[in-house]
């Protein structure tokens, strides 16, 4: 737990760039979920250095929302310092088969991007309605292909420590759905390297993921993919047969549609969603002996509830 001194003393320091009880629901993909804190818009190099310079070593816990796209913030909300990078950061730069892209870029933009550059290697991204930066630290993957893949080396601002460099593919460890980037530190931008390709079938596989997708993944309220896969099995194969399909908690619904999901209601409860996790994992478990990981990030929460 965030001292309230400490908080308080961050959005001190922070001055006019801080905003108070900021509703992080809203910001995320699920659309439930309490209120920060203090919130920030990192629009700039210089606020950047100012949020660094506020939360160094006061022990301030932070919070990068992104797209808000893999993330489930409790009911009671968080008690840090949240915050978001803005357009300054969400440029796309193409050099030959060298991307830049900013920690802020959309996924499916960088995708289309690349694809109209006649390069390939980035199509599946399309389908992630994520962050550069978010990808980053999760390895963010689909369709045989993740981050790991095409990440060359990342700019990283560790607002722990105050550091701010460039750290090498070989630093990053990246493995199945994670990475070494902590959640104190920032994806300033991220360089991928990609391979000249054909722009027409480039694009077209664009589309077919995109109609794939809509085909057999819901829309709505929720996060993407619950759980992450155990090794050699699907968890929404898991999930699907121990009969956890419509299965509700207050408001929250595991998909009819792709068990891998959870919905939440409009104007629903953050707090459900975690039971129902909590309720498909127990019963996945006692049916198959898997206790499936969590693949969303949970904000919030104490942690026996969100283990």
């Amino acid at each position: 737990m965030t001292s309230v001194a400490a908080v308080d003393e961050a959005a001190r320091l922070l001055g006019s760039r801080a905003s108070r009880g900021v509703a992080l629901g809203p910001l995320t993909t699920y659309r439930v979920g309490g209120e920060a804190a203090v919130f920030v818009t990192v629009r700039t190099e210089a606020d950047l250095a100012a949020l660094t310079a506020a939360v160094v070593g006061s022990g301030v816990a932070t919070l990068a929302v992104g797209k808000g796209s893999n993330l489930l913030v409790a009911d009671a909300g968080f008690d840090g310092v949240a915050f978001t990078l803005a357009d300054e950061f969400a440029a796309v730069d193409v050099d030959g088969t060298t991307v830049r892209a900013g920690g802020a870029a959309s996924l499916p933009v960088v995708a289309r991007r690349t694809a109209t550059a006649g390069l390939t290697g980035f199509e599946w991204a399309v389908g992630v309605p994520g962050s550069i930066g978010g990808a980053v630290r999760m390895n963010a993957g689909g369709h045989g292909s993740d981050m790991a893949a095409s990440v060359t080396r990342v700019r990283v601002t560790d607002l722990a420590r105050g550091e701010d460099g460039v750290v090498p593919v070989a630093d990053l460890a990246f493995a199945y759905r994670r990475s070494a980037v902590t959640p104190a530190q920032v994806v300033v931008w991220a360089q991928l390297e990609l391979a000249f390709g054909d722009r027409c079938r480039a694009e077209a596989e664009i589309a077919e993921i995109v109609r794939w997708r809509r085909a057999h993944q819901p829309g709505g309220q929720n996060a993407g993919s619950v759980f992450t896969n155990p090794p050699g099995d699907s968890a929404g194969r898991l999930v699907d047969l121990a009969g956890c399909k419509g299965l509700r908690v207050g408001s929250a619904e595991v998909s009819t549609k792709h068990a891998n999901f959870i919905q939440a209601d409009d104007g629903g409860s953050a707090d459900d969603v975690l039971a129902l996790m909590t309720e498909v994992r127990r019963r996945v478990l006692d049916h198959s002996g898997v206790d499936l990981v969590p693949e969303t990030c949970l904000v919030g929460f104490d942690q026996a509830r969100a283990r």
